[in-house]
């Protein structure tokens, strides 16, 4: 990999990851981009050996909802203190067949369904306008670092797939899984766009960690459960801490 991608990464924490287990805190900082204040403050800590800056997606508290989050003011603030990349925890459905509960995926396409979110920085009066190529929304090292992890953990994960970003914060309909499934949707999350897109206006190299935690609507016979999902966090948030540590310990400070 090329080393100048990690030199500083920053990751940021979605469900069930609004703190980086064995993260040792060297500051916490809140800065102020032109867009707002981004979700949470972003701690300045060291993480499997490396200098890394961490952001909770929906704030410390959890309470943030998909389509509040202020996306362009969280990857400016990761862009103004010097991060090198973005690796993104996402906890997402299971569309794709044998995508079952506990799955790992990283996917290598996204489908935007989302509407109404502030997902360009071309659209202020100070602002130039840019065209920028998301023919691969995800960095082809980083995602690669990813897998490489998950596979010498023996973990079975995905290389590759489609994310379906939905606009939340409810959950789709089973009429709405079955028209992403026709799309080439394999997972479905809420918080994957505009988050991708904007790290690309920024030149941020950028991918997913995706965690299924449920069956999305329709996949199976039982009711989707916060329980059930909260359950899915807890046994596998670790494994997902160790994938990012992993990929955080490449390169050598």
């Amino acid at each position: 990999m090329d080393e100048g991608k990690i030199a500083l990464p920053s990751i940021i924490g979605g469900s069930g990851l609004q703190q980086l287990p064995d993260l040792e805190v060297l500051d916490r900082v809140e800065p102020q981009t032109p867009w707002g204040a981004p979700s949470s403050p972003v701690t300045i800590g060291r993480f499997a050996g490396r200098k890394v800056l961490f952001i909770a997606r929906h704030s410390d508290r959890h309470g943030i909802p998909p389509h509040r989050v202020n996306y362009r003011a969280n990857i400016a603030a990761l862009t103004e203190l010097g991060a090198s990349c973005v690796l993104a925890f996402n906890a997402v459905g299971g569309i794709g067949a044998g995508l079952a509960s506990g799955s790992l995926v990283v996917p290598d396409q996204i489908i935007d369904y989302t509407w109404g979110r502030e997902h360009t920085y071309s659209d202020s009066a100070d602002a130039s306008l840019q065209y920028v190529d998301f023919t691969e929304p995800y960095d082809r090292d980083l995602r690669q670092a990813l897998v490489d992890s998950a596979i010498g953990r023996e973990e079975v994960v995905l290389n590759g797939g489609v994310y379906g970003a939905t606009q939340g914060p409810r959950l789709e309909s089973a009429a709405e899984i079955r028209r992403m499934e026709r799309d080439g949707c394999d997972i479905v999350g809420m918080t994957g766009m505009p988050e991708a897109g904007l790290a690309r206006e920024k030149g941020l190299p950028y991918a997913c960690l995706a965690l299924v935690v449920n069956p999305a609507a329709g996949k199976s016979h039982a009711l989707i459960t916060m329980d059930d999902i909260a359950r899915v966090m807890e046994q596998r948030i670790p494994v997902v801490a160790a994938i990012l540590a992993d990929v955080c310990a490449t390169a050598l400070d």
